[in-house]
């Protein structure tokens, strides 16, 4: 594993390389490659090396990096979860990856899960030269998991989400200091995600570069984010994973994405919840089927098709 940086917009953002350990999946113009970053709030040290060591085992390079403002990436305000600004950032990974040696710039895999999950649909739809991505536990429709959310949430928690937005987003705009919520907490701590279990889930699988604090006013670009409404355009294969108990990222959505994506989306149904999938079998089982449609869309067959194609 290398560490690398690679610049988006007027900042760096840090990643890991972590090259493949075999090229069993090299072609004559180099081997796949999986670009990967976290879910709201999270960085790359929050359980997502297991995954990327599984795809390098199998032959493909990784790429996993943290989006501006996170970790060791450069960018403020910092801890701010900007669903355009972290999209653009999947650009600028993907134009970092195909600028390596030993990577085919043709054989891009995205790979998202939660917040990212929806990330990767929508990048996919405007990059046509993506070959596949992976959607593990997404969120495809923000404004209905905040309408469900909603629901769950008595009136004074949701008067002080929105006070606390509007004090961070006055603060912005005069150039102050964000003010922060936690990501993750009990109810009445103002946590964005304040679920039953979510918070011992959490720190279960954090990494020394994770804060558990966002800028207050993410809250209000969160409606906005419905990379759904991209599902159609792809152009490339999908692989949706959707959790049957997941009380996050509703199973609903990943479901209607898959059905918009049409046939070239394959959807796949485990019996967790949100914060299931980064230890234990259920993880395991995630990655193997996540390795499993890898091989089939940018493995060896693919590299033969691509190669009678020219």
């Amino acid at each position: 594993m290398h560490l690398m940086k690679f610049p988006s917009g007027r900042d760096e953002c840090a990643a890991w390389h972590v090259p493949a350990s075999t090229d069993a999946l090299a072609g004559p113009y180099g081997r796949p490659c999986v670009v990967m970053a976290h879910g709201l709030g999270g960085t790359r040290d929050c359980g997502l090396l297991p995954y990327a060591e599984g795809f390098a085992a199998a032959g493909l390079d990784v790429v996993v990096f943290d989006y501006r403002g996170f970790a060791d990436s450069t960018g403020s305000p910092r801890q701010l979860v900007s669903y355009r600004r972290q999209r653009r950032d999947y650009h600028s990974a993907i134009a970092a990856a195909r600028r390596m040696s030993h990577v085919d710039s043709e054989r891009i895999v995205l790979w998202g899960t939660s917040f990212s999950g929806g990330h990767v649909v929508a990048v996919a739809a405007r990059d046509n030269r993506v070959a596949a991505a992976i959607s593990m536990t997404p969120a495809m429709d923000c404004a209905v998991a905040l309408a469900q959310m909603a629901r769950s949430m008595s009136s004074r928690e949701m008067m002080g989400a929105i006070t606390n937005g509007l004090r961070d987003a006055l603060r912005g705009a005069a150039g102050r200091a964000p003010h922060h919520v936690p990501l993750v907490g009990a109810r009445g701590s103002g946590a964005m995600m304040s679920a039953a279990g979510a918070e011992e889930a959490m720190l279960a699988l954090v990494g020394p570069d994770w804060r558990n604090a966002v800028c207050a006013r993410s809250v209000f670009g969160m409606p906005f984010n419905r990379p759904i409404r991209f599902a159609q355009r792809l152009s490339c294969p999908l692989l949706v994973q959707v959790g049957t108990k997941d009380k996050m990222a509703p199973p609903e959505g990943g479901r209607r994405a898959a059905a918009k994506a049409g046939p070239q989306a394959e959807l796949r149904e485990y019996p967790v919840d949100h914060l299931d999938i980064y230890d234990g079998p259920r993880r395991d089982e995630m990655l193997a089927d996540q390795i499993d449609f890898a091989l089939r869309v940018v493995g060896p067959m693919s590299l033969a098709t691509k190669t009678d194609a020219v």
